[in-house]
């Protein structure tokens, strides 16, 4: 009985992967289509800004530890990533506790910038990133090889699915939550996530975007 369950369970798991990943495709292909006007008037206004580059790639860890290329619109000033200018605003870290940088009013976010992750705009482009199967629509999101080398066995978890566009915690609080909580959200997630869920947060979230709560 226990593997024949094992194997109901596998097959269930197979079959819930195939139709996580067949919403994925379709509904990123025609957000990508249906946003496209606002996705050029982001980029156009960000190249405007100051002639740096529209884009903004860095490494992301996605499911079981594998890294790939994280698109997003660039929302700070160029070269803000740079170690020297992060230790200067350490001080400033809204996450004292855990691996993850947050600053509320960061000084290194242009006016465009603050427009574009007030309205989560700037995460946008990360929809190429789900087509092409890096991403899921619903899941934790990704982190910096960084913050995870810093992981607990227990914060190593998040890495046990593929990463999301948004997830539990963008929608119960984002960069508000402390980081310990975020990672409880998500394994909250992992162990109970249906397609039911993936569609439940995803209209949750357009109220969270919308109140702007958390966002920076």
């Amino acid at each position: 009985m226990n593997a024949i369950a094992a194997r109901e369970t596998s097959t269930s798991a197979d079959v819930h992967a195939m139709m996580k990943r067949g919403v994925d495709v379709v509904a990123s292909l025609v957000l990508l289509i249906m946003l496209s006007p606002i996705l050029a008037v982001a980029a156009v206004l960000v190249k405007l800004t100051d002639g740096g580059p529209i884009l903004y790639w860095h490494r992301r860890v996605g499911r079981w530890g594998r890294e790939f290329w994280f698109p997003k619109f660039r929302s700070m000033i160029v070269h803000a990533d740079k170690t020297k200018l992060r230790e200067q605003l350490a001080d400033l870290n809204h996450h004292k506790e855990g691996p993850t940088f947050k600053i509320k009013n960061d000084p290194r976010v242009t006016w465009i910038g603050r427009i574009l992750r007030r309205w989560s705009i700037d995460e946008l482009p990360q929809l190429w990133s789900v087509l092409r199967g890096h991403m899921s629509l619903v899941g934790p999101r990704p982190a910096l090889p960084r913050e995870v080398a810093q992981y607990s066995p227990y914060d190593r978890r998040r890495l046990e699915v593929v990463p999301g566009l948004t997830g539990i915690w963008q929608v119960r609080g984002r960069g508000n939550l402390p980081f310990a909580r975020q990672v409880e959200l998500d394994i909250e997630y992992i162990e109970n996530q249906s397609l039911g869920m993936d569609v439940k947060l995803m209209l949750l979230t357009i109220p969270a975007v919308l109140s702007g709560k958390g966002a920076y």
